[in-house]
């Protein structure tokens, strides 16, 4: 199925079939902006909203660990042995345990332990993983899941007391500057096309890409490749690096998001390119920029790097 929507999705692109119309992606902040002023105006409730969304329950900033499970059984607890090892005080000594065999990860909550699995009293079951629908399982200030990268199986856990989210001093970016928002020309791929993309972790996987943007800056002409980012994409994933990266922005390189494709053209705004989780937290697993991705130029627009 999920091999299905990709394959649907890219065909409309290339037909040019795609009709922005009936996307259920929120609009972005640039859109219905009157003027200079309203555009700046626009841009800046985003950027309020992007840090806020960082600091909520359920933000990057709550990240505060991830476990590899090996086969067999994974003890869970704030206990100096456990194999998912919660912060102390964060969590009971005993929380439970994980039973991981080929592939599927079945949680058992300790005698006396106060666990919940998607809210509710847990009992013995196995876990969705992430991506897809999955299951959380939660006690004191703590929330885990599984999550799936490649052939791996691990347990992402968050915090809502993490450090990084009681000492994040806040965001910075480069002043807005309309220039930087720039319409690209759209050219699609003729068939179902890939990728090559690396991730932190060191593996490298192919993401389905269904063209390429052109388009000019500064007097030079250039070019991105999107990606799209799950089964059901509704909008362009961008992953670049410029002249700024490791020199004001991040070394990992940086995300931008765009609306997809309309009557051949796609509207990039780098005021809006942001860090990747990774920025926020040592347990993310953020993909880096291709190589295709890499700009010839510096891109003075969007989130400065968030380490001062």
């Amino acid at each position: 199925m999920a091999l299905r929507s990709y394959a649907l999705t890219l065909l409309m692109l290339s037909l040019g079939a795609w009709d922005p119309a009936v996307s259920s992606l929120p609009a972005r902040p640039d859109q219905g902006a009157s003027g200079a002023a309203g555009y700046r105006r626009a841009v800046e409730t985003w950027r309020a909203d992007r840090e806020a969304k960082l600091k909520a329950d359920d933000g990057w900033l709550t990240l505060a660990g991830l476990f590899w499970l090996e086969e067999g059984e994974n003890t869970v607890g704030s206990a100096p042995d456990a194999a998912v090892a919660l912060a102390p005080g964060s969590a009971p000594a005993e929380v439970g345990t994980i039973a991981f065999r080929d592939g599927i990860a079945t949680f058992t909550p300790a005698p006396g332990a106060d666990v919940r699995i998607n809210g509710k009293p847990a009992a013995t079951q196995a876990l969705r993983p992430q991506p897809g629908d999955y299951d959380t399982v939660a006690t004191g200030s703590v929330t885990m899941f599984v999550i799936k990268r490649g052939n791996r199986y691990g347990v992402r856990v968050r915090d809502r007391n993490s450090a990084q989210r009681r000492e994040f001093a806040g965001l910075r970016w480069f002043p807005i500057r309309e220039e930087y928002r720039v319409t690209a020309r759209f050219i699609p791929h003729p068939a179902p096309t890939s990728i090559m993309i690396a991730n932190v972790l060191g593996a490298v996987e192919p993401w389905p890409t269904p063209g390429k943007v052109v388009f000019t800056l500064n007097g030079r002409q250039l070019t991105l490749h999107p990606v799209l980012d799950g089964p059901d994409a509704k909008e362009l994933f961008f992953i670049f690096r410029d002249g700024t990266t490791g020199e004001g922005t991040y070394p990992g390189g940086r995300f931008l998001y765009a609306a997809m494709p309309a009557n051949g053209e796609v509207v990039l705004d780098f005021n809006r390119a942001e860090s990747p989780p990774c920025a926020f937290t040592p347990f993310a697993t953020c993909p880096l920029p291709p190589k295709e991705n890499a700009l010839p130029v510096r891109i003075e627009a969007g989130e400065l790097n968030p380490h001062r």
